[in-house]
């Protein structure tokens, strides 16, 4: 480790530029503003106002950014163990911790100071509550505490839907909790499939991840349970929003695909299994991964129909 960290005293500032922009996750920001602008748009009814769209816009990605480099920062002894995360600017040394908790600060305080001048307080004090949640609640208290870390550490990228809402409106209604429910529940099975591809990883770094913890049967046992409560509230929407037929009959397709997936994965592991659910297979590892990588497009093409929705009759 003392060997990176000299060697990152020469890194040059282009580089390290870089590495503060990695501290922010950027992949991870990109997401919740696919879940916030959408919003914005059931919000107004139609084309949401310019200037609260774009305080929510730069505001909500310096509140992400502010969260992921708190995150980055105290994780960086875990990440250094795991070889999916090791490469990390904290983890590496290249992003000293005080840069990194200067940088986060900065962020959080901006983030909020954009929101409240381009929307109102209760969108910054919503951005607020989303950072110190993810920094101290996931980060800091569950991570590695419990197996159902990402399940409550997840309501922190549910967020930005009440922040899109709020930032519109002034207000929150039923409507933004339905669509935070709907993120909160699609959390687990988005990320329990990575993390079974992942489980020696966090095993090492002694990290509770419920694929650690638990066995194969019963980690996709509980991605089927949360699956339909997503769905099933995925539909509540549609009376509450109230929604029309293009997000109606997108929901319900998008849902029957996503459990579709689901069961295939379970269907793998039950196939494979073993008296102690153990090892992966390379097919239970395709399967996961596929999940994984549907649930993202799940939820984006879900939200995009939330967006189109108000324009349809």
């Amino acid at each position: 480790m003392a060997g990176l960290v000299q060697q990152a005293d020469s890194v040059s500032f282009a580089a390290r530029l870089r590495a503060h922009v990695a501290l922010t996750k950027p992949r991870i920001v990109e997401l919740l503003l696919a879940t916030a602008v959408p919003t914005m748009f059931l919000a107004a009814g139609g084309l949401p106002p310019l200037v609260p769209t774009i305080g929510v816009l730069i505001g909500g990605s310096l509140a992400a950014g502010s969260a992921n480099t708190f995150n980055s920062v105290y994780d960086r002894d875990i990440d250094a163990l795991m070889g999916r995360t090791f490469h990390r600017p904290a983890a590496l040394g290249v992003v000293s911790v005080r840069a990194g908790i200067v940088q986060g600060i900065v962020l959080g305080v901006l983030s909020a100071l954009v929101l409240l001048v381009t929307s109102n307080a209760l969108a910054a004090l919503l951005a607020v509550a989303a950072i110190a949640f993810y920094a101290v609640g996931y980060t800091m208290l569950l991570k590695r505490r419990t197996a159902q870390n990402i399940v409550w550490g997840g309501a922190a990228g549910c967020m930005p839907v009440l922040i899109a809402w709020a930032a519109v409106t002034g207000s929150l209604t039923w409507t933004p909790v339905v669509l935070f429910l709907i993120v909160f529940f699609w959390t687990p099975p988005h990320y329990w499939p990575l993390a079974m591809k992942f489980r020696e990883d966090y095993a090492a770094a002694g990290v509770p991840m419920l694929p650690v913890v638990r066995t194969e049967k019963q980690v996709t046992a509980s991605i089927i349970g949360y699956s339909w409560v997503m769905v099933a509230t995925s539909l509540v929407l549609i009376p509450v929003a109230p929604m029309g037929w293009v997000y109606s009959v997108g929901a319900v397709l998008l849902g029957a695909a996503f459990l579709w997936q689901a069961y295939v994965l379970r269907g793998k592991v039950m196939a494979a299994a073993t008296p102690d659910g153990s090892p992966t297979t390379p097919d239970v590892l395709k399967a996961a991964m596929r999940l994984f990588h549907w649930s993202i497009t799940y939820l984006a093409l879900l939200f995009l129909l939330v967006a189109i929705d108000p324009f349809v009759l």
